[in-house]
């Protein structure tokens, strides 16, 4: 056995010998590492994409959302590009953007509904307005007013009676003026959404509501006339549950708005005339 082993030692302790191996040992480490690197270069990666177009706002479901392969190498360099689902799941087009269909998802069109201003703004109906009634903690009683909920809206004023001897009696006026109305968004004095933090709500200064033309005016005049009051009053669970068509309860209250202002020809101040 030994003798077997002279020839080896030999041929291994030859210069040229361990030259030659070391020139095949880096051509095979040279070309298993090319392969390595083409092989991972090309390999297809998943990378999600839009379905549809998505414009500023609007939230991303699972149902808008593809997944397409895509060499490696295409995406090496695309630091901004979300391939984790994750990442884009629930989150809303920025206000600055737009993602086309077919489109992949990127860093800088992605937002948080936290993060979105004013989000509440690109869900309303068509033909709709903003109309934001000024609360505090005690008349939401005790912040106890939540976006989505469906509440009534009494009116509270006076009224003035002629009863005898000329003389004139003030009546309190007092009755729900607008029934059903879904509040879209509770804001803070700095704009922010109140129960964006549930266990440290803020304390509320507005609520939202998204109306037509018709209660927007009737809204803002009462507002602007002075003498009216305008007083949010929640119901249960099953009131926002089942939700009725939003309108005016007592017309009554509506003619004593309308009587105290100059009407706009053409203007929009019942639903059942407007265009």
């Amino acid at each position: 056995m030994g003798n077997l082993l002279v020839p080896l030692k030999k041929f291994l302790s030859n210069k040229n010998t361990i030259t030659i191996l070391g020139v095949l040992l880096g051509i095979v480490v040279l070309y298993f590492g090319y392969n390595w690197r083409v092989n991972k270069s090309i390999s297809p990666v998943q990378v999600p994409y839009c379905t549809t177009t998505l414009v500023s706002g609007t939230k991303i479901t699972e149902d808008v959302i593809g997944y397409t392969e895509v060499p490696a190498s295409m995406t090496k360099n695309m630091t901004n590009l979300l391939t984790n689902v994750n990442q884009i799941r629930d989150q809303l087009v920025s206000y600055d953007s737009k993602i086309p269909q077919n489109g992949f998802f990127f860093v800088e069109n992605l937002i948080s509904e936290d993060e979105m201003p004013d989000s509440v703004f690109s869900n309303i109906k068509d033909g709709y307005t903003i109309y934001s009634l000024e609360v505090d903690n005690h008349s939401t009683y005790g912040n106890s007013i939540f976006p989505d909920d469906s509440i009534d809206l009494y009116l509270k004023t006076e009224y003035e009676e002629e009863v005898s001897d000329g003389e004139d009696e003030k009546l309190l006026v007092f009755g729900r003026f607008i029934k059903s109305i879904q509040v879209l968004a509770v804001k803070d004095g700095d704009g922010g959404n109140v129960f964006q933090n549930k266990d440290n709500p803020t304390e509320p200064a507005e609520l939202l509501f998204a109306v037509p033309e018709d209660l927007f005016l009737l809204l803002k005049k009462a507002e602007y006339l002075g003498g009216f009051d305008i007083i949010p009053v929640p119901r249960n669970a099953n009131y926002s549950e089942h939700a009725g068509s939003t309108e005016v309860e007592a017309d009554i209250l509506r003619e004593m708005i309308i009587e105290k202002t100059f009407i706009i020809p053409g203007e929009c101040t019942d639903l059942t005339q407007c265009d």
